[in-house]
């Protein structure tokens, strides 16, 4: 089977005690993130009651609410650094 590189960011220090906790239970990051992707497909959703055909639950309902508010305000293809330029700005103004 062919593998494919797969890369994303995420904020050192969640990265770190990501590593951490995985090392204590004798896991990679890689082969976590692999087992999450395995997952995900084998459950057709994510493997933690977020499943989009459960429209009841309360964390489905508040992603698809940000998504719409995202939608709704033109935000929602932005960078992360896009996102901490704005929140970084407001934050300057506030003072």
């Amino acid at each position: 089977m062919a593998s494919t590189l797969v890369q994303f960011r995420a904020e050192e220090t969640e990265k770190l005690k990501s590593v951490q906790i995985l090392e204590r239970l004798g896991l990679s990051l890689p082969a976590y993130l692999r087992m999450c992707m395995s997952r995900l497909n084998q459950e057709n959703g994510i493997p933690f009651s977020m499943k989009p055909e459960e429209e009841q639950n309360p964390g489905v309902r508040a992603l698809q609410r940000a998504s719409r508010i995202a939608e709704e305000y033109g935000i929602s293809d932005m960078s992360l650094d896009e996102i901490n330029a704005e929140i970084a700005e407001a934050r300057k103004n506030r003072l």
